[in-house]
């Protein structure tokens, strides 16, 4: 065994660790920093593979973006975890049965890809180029079409995330600040005379003299 197959089972373990704690740990922020874990391993997993490119994205997209941003909102929402839990083992079965078919359909997908003889053997020319020109060279000509797809999806997303932040809640005070422009003198302030309702107290004569 090298270094570099020892490296990669200890990386390997980290990240089924790292995983498996994502899924049990009973604190939201404990659960986001073990995922920051995960994605560490997974991108020296990466490197390991000789793709830097994908492992600088994953931590600089991931880590560096997405994971500190989920922190920062758990933190701030302060999230009560033990009324998600509720029911957690009634809904059990079905979770699980869903998970399997899952890693079974996954499996399924994966493993050919998995069979070293019929790997492809990358000549001269593509070796000079590096591994971040042959990926873009191989997203941007033969997965061209699921690229495009897949940014038309993120879009209908991120509109889909914006009208929903807009919805009127009948909970929430907001400002109109065209009304506010349209508001005349007469609007903006009114007198109102109002009768007291203590009697004013009674007067109080000077320290040595007469009512």
């Amino acid at each position: 065994m090298n270094t570099t197959t020892a490296l990669f089972y200890v990386f390997s373990g980290v990240l089924l660790f790292a995983a498996f704690r994502v899924i049990t740990a009973r604190s939201a922020v404990h659960a986001a920093l073990f995922l920051v874990l995960a994605f560490f391993s997974a991108a020296c997993v990466w490197m390991l593979l000789r793709a830097e490119f994908l492992a600088i994205a994953l931590v600089l997209v991931y880590v560096g973006a997405v994971m500190v941003l989920f922190l920062f909102v758990v933190m701030m929402l302060d999230i009560n975890i033990d009324a998600f839990r509720e029911g957690f083992w009634q809904h059990f079965p079905v979770a699980a049965l869903v998970g399997v078919i899952i890693a079974l359909e996954m499996a399924a997908v994966l493993l050919p890809g998995f069979r070293l003889i019929d790997a492809p053997v990358a000549d001269a020319a593509a070796l000079k180029m590096g591994n971040t020109k042959l990926l873009g060279i191989e997203v941007y000509t033969k997965y061209l079409y699921p690229l495009q797809i897949a940014a038309v999806l993120l879009l209908v997303a991120i509109i889909a995330a914006i009208a929903l932040t807009l919805r009127k809640r009948k909970d929430s005070k907001y400002v109109n600040a065209t009304q506010q422009l349209k508001a005349t003198k007469s609007e903006r302030m009114r007198i109102v005379q109002m009768k007291a309702t203590l009697a004013p107290p009674p007067d109080i004569a000077p320290r040595g003299g007469k009512r």
